[in-house]
């Protein structure tokens, strides 16, 4: 666990287990209506984008007489305090505060550790209105959460990075290479799947749909499913292991990077995940929450598959397929030619299609290029488009190697690295993908100077 720990604290039934649970990514603390169901504090390895740390849930703070069970939870709770780096208090906004919230808002502060106030349940009006009473706790801007459908997760991450120290960052040399397979392994061993998505696109549907059974909870209503969810399926001989996602949603507010935008434990599932179905509703496709998560899982290293769902809605013309087609290749450039399939995870139309792009997906992911093909392909590329000079000298492109699969790595080693421009960077990509058929599949060029032979041949300065 990180070394870093944050004590969720508040009177009981405000909500403490459910972010507990979000935070560690499973349904670890038992949550119900009744005041007084978690009485332990209880550990657990967190994650909020990425933030890693460890977080205690506690009883609910309240009052008891001395050696009592009521006393005896308190004193847990007092010591997962003494043992924090700081807190998130939390209060319910949908019932506003309550004398005992402001009682322990002074227990808080006399803690003398960073607090962080949370008015969770702060969906709908009700909430807005609690919210803006927290203020009254001198505990200043509260972060306004529903830690049951994943909402505000974003204000949480951006407020938590600015009290956590900053990780030390290795250097590129030292990252860990991704495992590689044999080819025997990647035939057989089971596809790691996360299907993510905005809210009602139909993630639920279809993974029930391709189970045989209702085995996650669906309705029209957005945000039902509220954690990954992972389950195991033999699709025609072949092992999948599937992650259903919590919908990834944007708040309204909220303008910058996705993880702002995002549910935590999906964006785990994405990173856990070999393949990414990214599922869009065809009423509604490339909107831009869409594009901002298929480049996070372009940025993140997975191999990509769209799926249109909800394709029986559609009325039914020439050429629509292509269309698609043509419309990813345009909001998608990072990334093209990715498959893209259109289904409906209610009638099952199209799921044949898309479990084989998945597995040809993940084939290509695990993708190794002969050597000499590599090569023969640079010297084409180059020939055929030499790079352009830069302050009068022109760029020397030696040679070219691929460094690991999963998702398929090069490393160009040449003359001046920091002068190759980013459109020429692309314009390999692209030339590499076409040539070797590497759809749907990130690919890495890192550039790296070639050692000079004779650098201590220089002269020495007398």
């Amino acid at each position: 666990m990180s070394s870093y720990t944050i004590a969720i604290i508040g009177r009981p039934n405000v909500g403490k287990s459910t972010l507990f649970n979000r935070l560690v990514g499973q349904k670890l603390a038992l949550v119900d209506d009744t005041p007084g169901v978690t009485r332990d504090r209880r550990e657990g390895a967190a994650r909020l984008g990425d933030l890693d740390f460890t977080i205690i849930d506690t009883a609910g703070l309240d009052e008891g007489a001395k050696g009592s069970l009521t006393a005896r939870m308190q004193e847990q709770t007092e010591t997962a305090i003494a043992l924090a780096d700081a807190l998130f208090f939390v209060i319910d906004a949908r019932m506003g505060l309550t004398p005992n919230d402001r009682a322990f808002a002074d227990f808080a502060r006399r803690a003398n550790k960073p607090v962080l106030l949370l008015a969770n349940k702060s969906e709908g009006k009700h909430g807005e209105i609690g919210a803006m009473e927290s203020y009254a706790l001198g505990l200043g801007d509260p972060i306004q959460i529903s830690a049951e459908h994943g909402e505000g997760m974003g204000e949480l991450y951006d407020e938590l990075a600015k009290l956590m120290p900053v990780p030390v960052e290795e250097e590129d040399e030292e990252e860990p290479i991704a495992e590689e397979w044999t080819d025997e392994e990647i035939a057989t061993r089971p596809i790691r799947v996360a299907i993510v998505g905005r809210p009602n696109a139909g993630k639920s549907t279809t993974i029930n749909y391709l189970l045989g059974e209702e085995r996650l909870l669906t309705s029209p209503e957005a945000g039902t499913t509220r954690d990954s969810i992972s389950v195991e399926l033999d699709y025609k001989g072949r092992d999948f292991r599937l992650f259903d996602t919590a919908g990834l949603r944007r708040r309204s507010r909220i303008e910058e990077k996705l993880e702002k935008l995002s549910v935590a434990d999906a964006l785990r599932a994405i990173r856990f995940a070999e393949v990414v179905v990214m599922m869009m509703d065809s009423q509604n496709k490339f909107e831009e929450q869409d594009l901002r998560i298929t480049d996070l899982i372009e940025r993140e290293g997975r191999a990509l598959v769209l799926a249109v769902n909800k394709w029986d809605l559609v009325e039914k013309r020439g050429g629509m397929i292509g269309q698609l087609r043509t419309e990813a290749d345009h909001w998608l450039p990072q990334i093209k030619s990715v498959p893209i399939v259109a289904i409906s995870g209610l009638m099952g139309e199209g799921i044949d299609r898309l479990m084989a792009a998945i597995q040809e997906s993940y084939k290509i992911w695990n993708k190794r290029i002969p050597t000499a093909a590599l090569n023969r392909w640079f010297e084409d590329a180059i020939g055929n488009n030499p790079p352009p000079a830069v302050s009068g000298r022109r760029l020397k492109l030696n040679y070219i190697t691929q460094t690991k699969a999963r998702p398929p790595s090069f490393v160009v080693f040449c003359s001046r690295a920091d002068a190759v421009p980013t459109s020429y960077l692309r314009y390999l990509t692209n030339s590499m993908r076409e040539a070797f058929e590497l759809p749907g599949t990130p690919i890495r060029i890192t550039l790296r100077e070639k050692a000079n032979p004779f650098a201590h041949k220089r002269k020495r300065p007398n």
